[in-house]
């Protein structure tokens, strides 16, 4: 029996606070303008005191069950990427699977920075097309505020908080159709870790620690490997690049996606872009747009969605699904 990993709905949540580029030029040396021109971004939002990457977590997988019509208990194997967890162990997607009341199916996390949720649905795919599970809770939450330097504008004006997740579902090829993963493509190099890194952690220092970041560098890699991966998977599908329907790209600055767009002749509006209202979420960028395109009805059942991500290793990757 060949089995698919078909997407069977969808959620997303964001934290009701809101600060805006006005709001930050109090803080630190910046303007609206100079925000929006180097990045396209004017306003994000940010986790209340008390507010847990798992609580974002939690609240958007119950969107997703609702989308799903699913219950907790239907759901057996839960990956959470992010890279800013409740605690350093248990993992967070322990942490929201007894906030759900799932049961006792698999839980755990992903670390892979921007990349987390491309890397996470490659992971639940390949659990549920061997058979060992059913369905996947896929999730991409972060509280990215916690780590930030709010002196340091070059990296403070970029990151927000959300959390948005997938449900996946193991479907016999023959009742799936066309629907489902159709590839996915990762890689990492880390010999360029020091152009985006946090500078603490347990084993190092005992401390959390800030993001760090060589923009112009990271920008210059960007373009660059987030088109070799949108290619590459789209090569290992058979499927030409510019067959897609839907371009859902991370949400890190809005002049690497155009660069891409251009790179590879998609069209400006086959792009779902959050990013000037939401910042860069991370791991949760890609299931927050994705469910943005959804809800305003863009996206559509039996649409070709092309996915892709670069994070800090460097990772970057590309998925490719029929949703």
């Amino acid at each position: 029996m060949s089995l698919k990993a078909v997407l069977r709905g969808c959620g997303a949540f964001l934290p009701e606070k809101v600060l805006t580029n006005e709001d930050l030029s109090k803080k630190v040396d910046t303007s609206d303008e100079w925000i929006r021109e180097r990045t396209g971004i004017r306003e994000r939002h940010i986790a209340s005191d008390g507010e847990l990457t798992s609580d974002l977590a939690a609240n958007a997988a119950r969107v997703a069950l609702k989308d799903a019509d699913l219950a907790p208990e239907d759901i057996d194997l839960i990956i959470v990427a992010t890279t800013t967890p409740d605690l350093t162990f248990p993992s967070t997607a322990a942490i929201v699977q007894a906030k759900l009341g799932a049961g006792a199916g698999a839980a755990f996390d992903i670390q892979a920075v921007c990349t987390g949720f491309v890397y996470a649905l490659s992971t639940a795919e390949k659990f549920l097309i061997s058979g060992q599970h059913k369905r996947a809770l896929v999730i991409g939450a972060e509280t990215f505020s916690r780590i930030l330097d709010w002196e340091d504008r070059a990296t403070c004006v970029l990151f927000g908080d959300g959390a948005g997740a997938f449900i996946l579902e193991a479907q016999e090829a023959t009742d799936a159709g066309e629907r489902g993963m159709m590839a996915s493509y990762l890689r990492c190099d880390g010999n360029l870790v020091d152009l985006l890194y946090v500078d603490g952690g347990v084993s190092s220092s005992q401390t959390v620690g800030h993001v760090r970041m060589q923009g112009n560098k990271v920008f210059r890699e960007a373009v660059t490997r987030i088109s070799q991966a949108m290619v590459s998977v789209c090569e290992e599908a058979n499927v030409p690049v510019t067959d897609i329907d839907w371009f859902v790209p991370h949400q890190a600055n809005e002049r690497i996606i155009q660069g891409v767009v251009k790179k590879l002749d998609l069209r400006p509006d086959q792009v779902v872009s959050t990013i000037s209202g939401q910042g860069n979420t991370s791991a949760a960028s890609i299931p927050l747009a994705y469910c943005a395109g959804v809800a305003d009805g863009r996206i559509k059942t039996g649409d070709l969605v092309l996915f892709e991500a670069m994070g800090g290793g460097l990772t970057w990757g590309a998925a490719l699904m029929r949703v």
